[in-house]
């Protein structure tokens, strides 16, 4: 099926180095993705109701209130929890946000144990090293990780480890991690399970319950603009059991009942993690977005993905002079996620030279997943560290990532390009030599 109608901005033309005007194609949906249609047009038919979220009275202000708290229940619904009375959903602005108020508020003590893996982004690693003792699951040679290392670590801490958090997908190799059998093996060992689901939500269906109480997930959270709504807003969804007597990461107006002299009474959850005024916009926004998601159907999302990602992987393994990363015999497990090199270039010569030869836009660099990228590049944190700090950026690779909006048309122009830099350009490049573009890492 064709779902290109349902979006806004994709038709956009855009001029290449030579001055000739295509439609862009982005195959950077593991970065940000586009809006719906329908988002965009409840976006534009709210501003005329701006008003104050729970604070003051009138129409507005009322209407607001009431959108913006009936965007919880459609979030409820998405995950499979309409009328859980054991959930809560706390809005954020973004996926890393709610990882840092979870890694805050779930660990109490400095010697506190939390398990993770080497595939994690930088979000779902990093809050977690500064508030307890983090153990590494490490990956197999082609970027998977083994639950029955999960369930060792757990075995050999004794009870030590409190969290055990895991991506629901990869962003780099788009591997799906078996999160309810990870649920199950936690749960095991009386540890805690969070979910980092920022590259999971729009792809597949993830009903948080499982099949049994054992394989409930904890803690799922997620960012709204990786699922085709704006930036600036996500969620934590998660059991209220362990939130509602802690103090909260952000302060301020909003997240009080009382506040005296020596003494604050915080207001119950969800609000007591959401200090300040809210994304209002982003929060409707990213329900919508999600309850169309939920409309079109999940079978037809993966499906559809599935067909291109496919097609891709089998078209590049056949390209002379391309490394793929990941598993390409096997890719039922992964999602529209693809990495590559072109051998004896400069990984961001490849990037710059399809966004302004052709109008691609694709992510090049670590991802914001430095150690599982260097496992996968076989680069020791040594020549890793020489890398950063020299400023040369050697190490790093070249990704696709696909949306729903994507199409076989597209991918057709990617290839033509990426054969044509791996067996034509190449001839005419020296090996790492560096693009006149600067890229972000």
């Amino acid at each position: 099926m064709d779902y290109r109608h349902l979006y806004d901005g994709i038709e956009d033309k855009i001029k290449l180095a030579n001055g000739e005007s295509v439609t862009s194609i982005n195959f950077d949906n593991g970065a940000t993705t586009p809006p719906l249609k329908s988002v965009t047009k409840l976006i534009q038919d709210n501003i005329k109701n701006y008003g104050p979220i729970a604070r003051g009275v009138g129409a507005k202000g009322e209407y607001c209130t009431t959108m913006f708290e009936r965007a919880r229940e459609t979030i409820l619904k998405f995950f499979g929890l309409k009328g859980s009375n054991s959930y809560t959903v706390i809005y954020t602005k973004s996926d890393t946000e709610g990882l840092n108020i979870l890694a805050n508020v779930l660990i109490k003590d400095k010697e506190d144990m939390i398990l993770t893996t080497r595939m994690e982004h930088h979000a779902n690693d990093l809050p977690f090293r500064r508030v307890g003792k983090v153990v590494h699951v490490d990956v197999d040679e082609l970027g998977r990780i083994n639950i029955d290392n999960i369930e060792d670590e757990l075995i050999k801490a004794n009870g030590k480890i409190k969290v055990v958090t895991v991506t629901g997908a990869s962003n780099v190799t788009g591997y799906l991690n078996p999160i309810h059998e990870i649920a199950k093996i936690a749960h095991k060992y009386n540890a805690l399970i969070v979910v980092d689901g920022a590259q999971l939500v729009a792809h597949e269906k993830v009903n948080i319950n499982g099949n049994c109480k054992e394989e409930m997930i904890d803690f799922f959270t997620f960012s709204a603009h990786k699922a085709y709504a704006p930036f600036g807003s996500g969620a934590i969804v998660g059991l209220k059991e362990y939130l509602k007597d802690s103090d909260p990461f952000l302060s301020g107006g909003g997240c009080v009942a009382g506040v005296f002299d020596e003494s604050v009474i915080w207001s119950p959850i969800p609000e007591r993690y959401e200090g300040g005024t809210q994304n209002f916009f982003g929060v409707i926004a990213m329900a919508k977005a999600l309850d169309d998601l939920q409309n079109i159907g999940f079978d037809n999302i993966k499906n559809h993905e599935k067909y291109i990602k496919d097609y891709m992987i089998n078209s590049m393994k056949n390209i002379n002079n391309v490394m793929l990363y990941g598993d390409t015999n096997y890719t039922d497990d992964r999602l529209g996620v693809i990495t590559f090199n072109v051998n004896d270039m400069n990984y961001e010569s490849v990037a710059v030279n399809m966004a302004t030869e052709k109008g691609i836009s694709l992510r090049c660099g670590k991802f914001c997943s430095h150690p599982y990228v260097y496992r996968l590049l076989g680069v020791s944190d040594c020549d890793g560290y020489k890398d950063i700090v020299s400023g040369e950026s050697y190490h790093g690779m070249v990704r696709a990532s696909l949306g729903l909006y994507n199409t076989i048309e597209e991918a057709n122009i990617f290839l033509d390009q990426l054969d044509y830099i791996a067996n034509v350009m190449k001839r005419s490049h020296r090996k790492h030599r560096k693009p006149n573009r600067k890229i972000r890492f």
